[in-house]
């Protein structure tokens, strides 16, 4: 093996079947090193079809998140942050805990450099909630696109 293919010789679901986990306290997020640790880059992921329920009716709850990070040592493997997202669909809670619970374990797990995870939620009770949520100082020279996701305006 080469050096580069060494970083994901400890991952266990990468390639494997994996059951969706019950809850986002019993998923899984594995982490591999950043192969260029040395440069300050950004790491985009996009989950635009994002669900949890509400915690007091039980209904779904459906989100457009996009999460924005900058590594320091660690890379978060994309197949169980998809595992980690879609166990939220059985968690009963609010727009504003699903938003920064998923932050501060990105957070707990990568130690990143910087982090911002807008979750941009679709109308409940004809309101739209929006949480935005940042984590550091954005490192100099780093280029962030925008997030690129429009207000909500219904049919308008």
């Amino acid at each position: 093996m080469n050096e580069k293919s060494d970083i994901y010789s400890d991952l266990k679901q990468l390639g494997q079947p994996v059951s969706m986990p019950t809850s986002p306290e019993q998923a899984q997020l594995e982490t591999v090193a950043n192969p260029h640790p040395d440069v300050d880059y950004c790491v985009r992921f996009t989950a635009p079809e994002f669900t949890s329920l509400c915690p007091m009716t039980g209904q779904p709850d459906f989100a457009h998140l996009v999460i924005d990070y900058v590594p320091a040592g660690k890379l978060v493997e994309s197949k169980s942050l998809k595992l980690y997202l879609t166990s939220f669909r059985n968690h009963g809670a609010f727009h504003e805990d699903c938003t920064v619970g998923i932050a501060r374990r990105l957070i707990d797990e990568l130690q990143p450099k910087w982090l911002r995870l807008g979750g941009y939620w679709y109308p409940r009770g004809g309101i739209p909630i929006d949480v935005f949520f940042q984590h550091g100082e954005l490192p100099d020279g780093v280029w962030v696109a925008d997030q690129g996701v429009p207000t909500y305006r219904g049919r308008g």
